[in-house]
Order: C-alpha cells, then structure tokens, then sequence
C-alpha cells in the first residue's frame, strides 16, 4: 500500500448544490477514473486531506484511495481551492495499472543551489521549471527529478536535456526547455550601466 492513503466513501448526492453543502459540512467531493473503469464520486475528510498535503511528494506518488474500505491506487490529477480561504474544494484521481505507463508531472529540485559556483560569485539562481514530464510505469516513477547545479557558472543555464532521466523513465518536456540557470545580478549591471553613461557625459 502506497504511503499516501485517502479514505473516501461513495457518493451519492450529486450537483453543485450538493458539493457546495458537502464542503460547509468538511468535506470534500472527489472523482476517480481510468484504468478502463466508470468514473466514481466519493467524499473525502477535508482535515484528514490537509494532513497528506503537507508532504510535497503527495503530488508525484502513487497513492492509495479507499472507496468504504476497497484500495485502488492512483495518482493525483487535479487539485481545486478556494481562491482565498486556505480550502481544498475537489480532487480528481486517476487509476493506475501495475503494468501501463502513466504520464505525470514530477518536481525538479536542484540541489546545492546556495553553493553553486555562480551563486557564491554574487550571481543569481533562476529556477525556470519547477516540474517536468515524465512517462513511466507505476513502480519507476520518482517523487522528484534531482539536479544538481554546483558547478554552474554566471551565464550558464541548465535544459531539459542535460537532465539524467531515472531508470525506466522517459522525460516529455521539450528538451530545450531551461530549468535553471544563474544570471549576473541587477544590482551590478545597473552600476555599470550608470559608469558607462557618466563616463559618456565625461566625453562629451
């Protein structure tokens, strides 16, 4: 059983008004489908929700949904929120199979970012992509793609394609894509920028 578990009951009121009474009551309507199966709407304990959010790698595992006591394992497609209040408003779950490949996004850490080369030279780390894509079967694939910068310089950058894929896993983001890179602070060029233009007004 995966580390994740959601316990759910099925659902059997549905609509917007449903929903919206569910959630003043503290719960949360969910979906789950795929894996060649009809769609299910179940509820969710939004506090017992809250609790498996506080781990990162909720977003990139598979996880376990019981449905009133049966396991299924799934990964987690969608997540909704109030626009402002600090509440999860509906999730949707998408079957998995042990032996089909399934596509998901998986976070990009980087790793020794506050020492890399170019950061103690005064530069500045860029973290363009967060997460990328990637296709693999259910047992290969990774909580997260790490990366590790250490040598990056002022001016140099890091793509999609100089990133190691794990074992089994296949990355689907454009290769060209920057994930990180480290770039000469602000600060420095405007100074320089402001010597150039004194030393132009000098001359003339």
């Amino acid at each position: 059983m995966s580390e994740f578990v959601f316990k759910g009951t099925l659902r059997t009121d549905l609509g917007k008004g449903a929903s919206r009474r569910l959630r003043r009551e503290g719960v949360i309507p969910a979906v789950v489908y795929g894996a060649d199966k009809d769609a299910v709407s179940i509820t969710l304990n939004h506090n017992a929700v809250l609790a498996q959010f506080r781990h990162e790698e909720v977003y990139s595992s598979i996880v376990t949904v019981e449905i009133d006591g049966k396991a299924e394992s799934a990964i987690l497609r969608d997540v909704q929120r109030h626009p402002f209040k600090p509440l999860i408003t509906h999730l949707d779950f998408l079957r998995v199979k042990a032996g089909e490949k399934l596509k998901s996004a998986v976070p990009v850490v980087l790793l020794n970012a506050e020492t890399a080369v170019g950061v103690k030279a005064g530069g500045i780390l860029t973290h363009a992509l967060t997460a990328i894509e990637v296709e693999c079967l259910p047992k290969d694939l990774p909580n997260a793609i790490e990366v590790d910068i250490a040598a990056l310089e002022i001016g140099a950058h890091i793509t999609v394609a100089d990133i190691k894929a794990p074992k089994g896993v296949e990355i689907l983001t454009h290769a060209e894509d920057q994930v990180a890179g480290i770039v000469a602070p602000r600060v420095a060029e405007e100074v320089e920028g402001e010597a150039e233009a004194a030393e132009a007004t000098e001359e003339a």
